[in-house]
């Protein structure tokens, strides 16, 4: 009997557009998570073993959260080319629905013999996705009754580096397909976008391209564009305003008696690829024009990749106007640019604002604080421009463009080629024209779909040659590779270039036709990242912080730099509480909307400043966890990215001795502050009857720590059971405000009081440290009488949190002289159970 048996008694392949289960052979590893708006929403993940897909039905979605353990219900085997597959499964089918593809990669089995492994019903692994990284566990329950014959397993993701904090993160972060960036309403819209007459405005261009009768004058030949200037930091002034940059194509829109046409930035005729914009053209009011401004794909949220989608596809597009060059036969040029838009915007100011051709806005005041807002708003960057100035072709310091994420044009030298079945290539090598050499910069190996990938080896076939076209690349990266001539110019965002101007974290979001090869230069990315073109550097206590301008917290903005002075101001009070005891880390490096870290050992490149310990875990395995002994420690990490400490209940001198006990008190969605604030008094009134001291940290989320100091004198289990006792004890004095389980179910319309806290390897939020959520709140310990008059937890700023941290601190008042857990307390917590039996 096959594999794949299953896989074709549940299908009719006339029916569906799932692909047949063809028989393979093979060893390779990848793996495919599919979303599934099915009966009921689900995620399937598939790991790929001797040439099928073994297959689960995740119900809730994976979770990075290791706290997180979700069903996975066993299916059948699916052939290898379903991980190929994103559509729609019709009505009256096996498993109806839309099907995304949601992330895919590689796979390793951390067991010797996975197939036995499986067998055996615990399968360890570690995955190289694009959204899910690190070592998960696969772990099958036992059978019961009520499953009906069903095999369910638990998805549970390993305590690593890759692991987050946020049980919903992943599945929340991200909602589109990696193949084709649409979410599950556009896959099962289904056809493509449609040029329809009637739609927004949007004419369809006439089957002829043929003049327009209304305009007799010659149409303005093209004019080289004006370029702008990258820079890391916004000009200031009120001489500039800022527009939106736009993640498009440059477009130079010529109108006149002979119809429409539209120029690309090195002056190709590109009215055909441009055509949905030919039909609008004609419906501008005016006898001749020349207008600037950039094309997009769709309504212009999309990025370079979805415009690239769209032009393969005949799907929408939209042309947003930003400067208008010629108008009736005059020449507007020499004019400045505020009266320049002024009659753009009388121009175009009739037109629909949603139609296909529209008017960028502009936005005169602080380009900062426009910066920020776009950046949060999830824009590409902003064009600061010169308000007083005439229109320059060429690259000209009158305008400015200050980059949201960063992405630059690269010339493909060569590839190298893949080991996995059915890929071209596994990435490309990239360089740029400086004076005259191409210079390497590095690969890139993510970004590419099937389609994609399959086109550009198409590409690159006929250009094959013997040699590298390179200027020098590194031996073990020439190894193996094929070459091609430079003739194909890429799109790449990337986090950063190195200080050999090598791209890090690449990824490929299309080809730039209208850009020639050897135009293709990095200086102005370079100079950028070493800051020759407007430093953006910052030292503080001996520890440099780079791209100190970049905002990680939108609006209201707080930077890179800002967060690094924050703890810098707190440095002396919060090493009080976080020095010299393992520390976990949320590094967020590219800011709210990026990706998130939650580190708890050092990675390569941390600063030496950063300590470690090595710390027994529950497991019984040893591992070196991060410690900060001082304040370039602790601003080190801030270097690194991190916005969020967590702090280990022990020193590094006696990490059998905790020396704190935290009770979390963290509200079911729909309780108010006044219901966490009285949880959080009857556990201190709690604890001091038992002869403890403890005072109050409001979180900087929603909810409270109850924090108890302790001599060291009791060990993690006593510990651990004196908390879980006291939660659930109050469980049971009032089952209807709390719970002392994590079960969402179990918290509905009450308190959890987070126990768990309190373990050899668990951590806590420190005191001071800034929360990685928007506002940029701060954790702070306050005292009784002060949690009486806040409002929320998340209350105190930036900036009220350092004059709380050069005032006393109630916390380090309730440690002075604090008692242990002797064997008087835990008496005294007997006596306060039975009375609540």
């Amino acid at each position: 009997m096959s594999r794949l048996d299953r896989y074709r008694d549940k299908r009719d392949f006339d029916a569906t557009p799932e692909p047949q289960a063809g028989e393979s052979s093979g060893n390779g590893r990848s793996f495919v998570v599919q979303k599934h708006d099915a009966t009921r929403l689900h995620y399937d993940f598939r790991l790929e073993h001797e040439g099928a897909l073994w297959s689960w039905a995740v119900t809730r979605g994976p979770a990075d959260d290791p706290r997180e353990k979700r069903l996975a219900v066993r299916t059948e085997d699916h052939p290898l080319d379903y991980a190929g597959f994103e559509g729609v499964i019709p009505k009256g089918n096996y498993g109806a629905g839309t099907v995304m593809l949601w992330d895919r990669g590689s796979w390793e089995p951390l067991d010797e013999d996975p197939g036995a492994a499986l067998a055996a019903g615990k399968l360890k692994f570690r995955l190289s996705g694009e959204r899910m990284h690190g070592g998960w566990t696969l772990v099958r329950m036992k059978g019961r009754a009520r499953d009906r014959g069903r095999e369910n397993w638990l998805l549970i993701k390993e305590r690593d580096d890759q692991a987050g904090d946020d049980p919903e993160g992943l599945t929340t972060r991200h909602l589109t397909s990696i193949e084709s960036g649409r979410d599950l309403d556009a896959i099962a819209a289904g056809a493509k976008a449609a040029m329809r007459p009637e739609d927004d405005g949007r004419s369809a261009p006439h089957e002829d391209g043929g003049a327009s009768p209304e305009r007799k004058g010659a149409a303005p030949g093209f004019v080289a564009p004006q370029l702008a200037t990258l820079r890391e930091e916004a000009p200031e002034g009120d001489d500039w305003w800022q527009e939106p940059k736009f993640d498009g194509y440059r477009c130079l829109l010529s109108l006149g008696a002979d119809g429409p046409r539209a120029f690309s930035r090195n002056g190709h005729d590109w009215s055909d690829r441009f055509a949905p914009l030919i039909g609008p053209a004609r419906a501008i009011p005016c006898d001749t024009a020349l207008i600037d401004g950039e094309v997009t794909a769709g309504d212009g949220n999309g990025d370079f990749s979805t415009l690239q989608k769209a032009l393969g596809e005949g799907g929408a597009l939209s042309f947003y106007a930003f400067d208008l060059l010629h108008l009736d036969g005059e020449d507007l040029q020499a004019q400045p640019l505020e009266q320049r838009r002024e009659a753009l915007d009388a121009l175009l100011g009739e037109l629909p604002g949603d139609g296909a051709i529209r008017l960028s806005p502009y936005i005169m005041g602080s380009a900062e604080e426009v910066l920020t807002h776009l950046c949060g708003a999830g824009a590409e960057g902003i064009i600061c421009k010169r308000a007083d100035a005439p229109y320059r072709s060429g690259r000209s310091a009158d305008w400015i463009k200050v980059k949201c994420v960063k992405s630059a044009e690269f010339v493909i030298g060569g590839w190298s080629p893949s080991d996995k079945p059915g890929r071209p290539f596994a990435s490309l090598l990239l360089g740029s024209f400086e004076s005259g050499r191409l210079v390497y910069r590095g690969r890139v190996g993510t970004g590419f779909g099937a389609e994609t990938m399959r086109d550009l080896a198409a590409r690159m076939k006929p250009l094959a040659r013997k040699t590298s076209p390179f200027d020098e690349v590194p031996k073990d990266q020439a190894r193996g590779a094929r070459w091609i001539t430079p003739a194909l110019v890429a799109q790449i965002r990337y986090a950063e270039l190195t200080g050999e101007g090598r791209v890090r974290h690449g990824v490929f979001q299309g080809l730039r036709e209208d850009k020639s090869p050897d135009e293709v230069t990095a200086a102005q990315e370079m100079a950028v990242e070493r800051g020759d073109a407007a430093s953006d550097e910052l030292s503080l206590r001996g520890i440099d912080i780079s791209s100190a301008d970049r905002v990680v917290y939108p609006g209201p903005a707080l930077t890179k730099g800002g967060v690094a002075r924050y703890y810098d101001a707190v440095a002396d009070r919060m090493l009080e509480h976080a020095a010299d005891r393992p520390v976990a880390l949320v590094r967020m490096p590219s800011g709210l909307d990026g990706q998130r870290f939650f580190q708890r050992h050092a990675g390569k490149g941390f600063p030496d400043a950063i300590g470690s310990v090595r710390l027994t875990e529950a497991s019984g395995k040893e591992a070196d966890y991060i410690t900060l002994p001082n304040a370039q420690a602790l601003l080190g990490a801030v270097q690194m990215g991190t916005l969020e400490f967590h702090i280990h209940g022990a020193r590094n001198d006696r990490l059998d001795r905790p020396d704190r006990l935290v009770f979390d008190l963290d509200p079911d969605e729909g309780l108010g502050f006044d219901e966490v604030r009285r949880a959080a008094r009857e556990v201190g009134n709690l604890v001091q009857k038992l002869g403890l001291a403890c005072a109050p940290m409001v979180t900087g989320g929603k909810g409270v720590h109850v924090v108890v100091p302790l001599r060291r004198v009791a060990g993690w289990e006593t510990l651990r059971g004196f908390a879980q006792a006291v939660a659930q004890g109050f469980e049971r004095r009032a089952p209807d405000r709390y719970t002392a389980t994590m079960s969402k179910t179990r918290r509905k319309g009450r308190i959890f009081i987070d126990w768990l806290r309190n373990d050899t390897a668990a951590t806590a939020i420190s005191p001071y440290s800034l929360r990685a959520r928007p506002g940029a709140p701060v954790a702070v310990p306050v005292t009784w009488d002060e949690l009486d008059d806040l409002d929320r937890a998340n209350g105190f700023s930036v900036k009220a949190a350092v004059a709380r941290a050069h005032e006393p601190c109630p916390l380090l008042a309730a440690a002075k002289g604090a008692p242990g857990l002797s064997e008087a307390t835990l008496d005294a917590l007997e006596d306060w159970l039975e009375e609540s039996a």
